[in-house]
C-alpha cells in the first residue's frame, strides 16, 4: 500500500532530509534514478539523440543532470533553456562537461531536435507550478506530443496540478512519469493520471520525514490479503450471505450481472429479491430467488444477509424507491448503485439516521445528481462528498476513487477505458457486495472491490473489445492474479 502526498508534505520531507545531507546529494539520487530509467526505455543509449526541455528550478537540474549521464554514455544531448538566467547552474554546468548541447527556443532549432528525437525530458515546471504552460513552452509541449519520441516527465508532467491531477491548459502528455520520494495524488488521478503515462518510483530517501498519509493506492499484496481464501472452518454463512435488489423485466440483464458478481467474488449465498425471478433462476440455480411481489411477497427487513446490493436495473419509480427505503433501514451494508443512487438523490432524507455503512457508486453524471459539486479535482470532492453525506463515495473513472467518511482515500490505478461498457458497474456493485459480506471494512470492501474490478476489465480485454459477462467471467482470474 503505497501513500499519497500533497505537495506542501513532500516540500517538508525534502527539506528536513536535505539538512542531514551533503550539499547536492538529494538532486544527485533523483538525477541518477531518472536516467537509469531513460536508459531502460531507450535501450541503447550511444548514439540516441536525447532533448531536454529545462525550466527553472530543481526539475530543470534533475534534467540537466540526468541529460549529462546520458551524454557520457555516448547520447547526442541537447538542453532547450525556457528561462536561462533562471537555469540550475550546477546541473548547466555538468551537462557542457560532458558534451552536452544548449540550444534557444527562438527559431526553429528546439523544434526541429525534437522532431528528431529518440527521447524528449520534460523538466520544465516541478511539483510546485500551477495553472497551464506558457505559450513557448506549451508549444515545445505540444511538438514533443507529436513527434515520434518517447517523452519522460521529471517528477510529473509539467501543466498538471500535483496535488489534484488538473489540466488547465496545454500540458505534457508523458510516455513515463519518473517521481521522487513519494506518489503525488494528482499524478494518479484526473488528468494527471492519463498524462502521467507508465509511473515509476525512485526512492530518495523520504520514506521517515513522511507522516502516514490519509490517501493511499492499493496494491496487489494488499488486496490479496484483504480477499484471503476460505478458511478449512468456513461455511456458506462465515463466508458472507448477500442479498440482490436489481434488475426488472426490461432490465433483467442487471440482475444476473449483479448476482453473478457477488457469486464470482466469494460469496458463500447469494439472496435474490427483485423483478427479474425467472433469469436469476435459469442462470443461477444456486441463488435463493425470493417473490417481492403476489401473495408470496417477502420484504428486505425479514431477509437475512450480511449485505445488500440495490439498484442496478432496478427503476426509479415508487416501487424502487420503496425498496430502497426498506433496505436503508436495515443495519446491514449496502451498496446502493445506478437507478438506487437517482431516487437517493431525490430522497436524501432516507440517510438520517442510518448507522450502517452504505456504498455508493456513482460515475460523473449520477455524481451530478446529488448535492454536492464535481470539480477537476477528483479526490477533494468525492472526500467532501462523502463526509457531508457519511457514506463511502466510489467515484468511477479512468481511476476510481473510493472516499470514506473519515476522510480516507483509495485511488485504484487498475482497469482500461473498456470497462465503460454497459453493465459493467453492475459487476462492481455485486463484487463489493461480496467482499462487504464476509466482513471486510467498507471502504476497504470499495477500494479492493473497484481493483479487482480493474484487473477483470483488463484480462476480459486482453482478447479484444469485451462485455460486462466477459468481465464477470474473468473475475475468478482476477481473484487468482492477486493471490499469486
Amino acid at each position: 500500500m503505497r501513500g499519497l502526498y500533497p505537495v506542501g508534505q513532500v516540500r517538508a520531507a525534502e527539506a528536513a532530509l536535505m539538512a542531514t545531507l551533503p550539499d547536492g546529494e538529494l538532486m544527485r539520487r533523483a538525477s541518477h534514478g531518472l536516467s537509469a530509467h531513460c536508459e531502460r526505455l531507450l535501450g541503447r543509449v550511444y548514439g540516441s539523440r536525447v532533448v531536454l526541455l529545462v525550466g527553472s528550478g530543481a526539475n530543470g537540474g534533475d534534467a540537466l543532470h540526468a541529460g549529462a549521464r546520458l551524454a557520457r554514455l555516448g547520447a547526442l544531448v541537447h538542453a532547450v533553456l525556457l528561462e536561462p538566467a533562471h537555469t540550475h547552474q550546477r546541473g548547466l554546468a555538468d551537462l557542457r562537461g560532458s558534451g552536452g548541447r544548449v540550444v534557444r527556443t527562438s527559431g526553429g532549432d528546439a523544434v526541429d531536435l525534437i522532431e528528431r528525437a529518440d527521447l524528449v525530458l520534460d523538466g520544465i515546471v516541478g511539483i510546485g507550478g500551477r495553472g497551464g504552460l506558457r505559450p513557448v513552452a506549451a508549444a515545445l509541449a505540444e511538438a514533443a506530443r507529436l513527434a515520434p519520441a518517447q517523452i519522460v516527465a521529471v517528477d510529473l508532467p509539467s501543466g498538471v496540478d500535483a496535488d489534484s491531477g488538473a489540466v488547465d491548459g496545454v500540458a505534457v502528455v508523458a510516455d513515463m512519469t519518473v517521481t521522487f520520494g513519494a506518489l503525488k495524488t494528482g499524478l494518479v488521478c484526473g488528468e494527471g493520471a492519463i498524462r502521467a503515462g507508465d509511473l515509476r518510483l525512485v526512492d530518495i530517501g523520504l520514506g521517515p520525514y513522511l507522516a502516514e498519509s490519509p490517501s493511499r493506492v492499493l496494491e496487489a499484496a494488499d488486496v490479496a490479503e484483504l480477499v484471503p481464501p476460505p478458511g478449512p472452518t468456513d461455511d456458506k454463512y462465515t463466508r458472507g450471505v448477500v442479498g440482490v435488489i436489481a434488475g426488472s423485466p426490461q432490465y433483467g440483464g442487471a440482475g444476473v450481472l449483479a448476482t453473478g458478481a457477488a457469486l464470482h467474488g466469494g460469496a458463500g449465498m447469494v439472496r435474490y429479491l427483485g423483478l427479474a425471478p425467472e433469469q436469476i433462476r435459469a442462470r443461477y440455480p444456486e441463488v435463493v430467488v425470493h417473490a417481492v411481489s403476489g401473495r408470496a411477497a417477502i420484504r428486505p427487513r425479514d431477509v437475512q444477509v450480511q449485505s445488500w446490493v440495490i439498484g442496478p436495473g432496478l427503476g426509479t419509480g415508487p416501487d424502487a424507491a420503496a425498496l430502497l427505503a426498506e433496505v436503508l433501514a436495515v443495519e446491514v451494508p449496502v451498496i446502493v448503485d445506478a437507478d438506487a443512487i437517482t431516487v437517493l438523490a431525490r430522497e436524501p432524507g432516507m440517510l438520517h439516521g442510518r448507522t450502517a455503512p452504505t456504498v455508493l457508486t456513482p460515475h460523473d453524471r449520477e455524481f451530478n445528481r446529488l448535492p454536492t459539486d464535481l470539480d477537476a479535482d477528483r479526490v477533494g470532492s468525492a472526500r467532501r462528498a462523502a463526509a457531508e453525506l457519511g457514506v463511502i463515495l466510489l467515484l468511477k473513472g479512468d481511476a476510481t476513487v473510493v472516499a470514506g467518511p473519515d476522510g480516507s482515500v483509495y485511488v485504484n490505478r487498475t482497469g482500461t477505458p473498456w470497462l465503460g461498457t454497459a453493465g459493467s458497474g453492475d459487476v462492481l456493485s455485486g463484487l463489493i457486495g461480496a467482499l462487504l459480506a464476509r466482513g471486510l471494512h467498507a471502504t476497504l470492501a470499495a477500494a479492493a472491490g473497484a481493483y479487482l474490478h480493474g484487473v477483470s476489465g483488463q484480462l476480459a480485454a486482453s482478447a479484444g473489445p469485451p462485455t460486462a459477462s466477459d468481465v464477470l467471467a474473468s473475475l475468478r482470474a482476477a481473484l487468482h492474479a492477486v493471490r499469486r
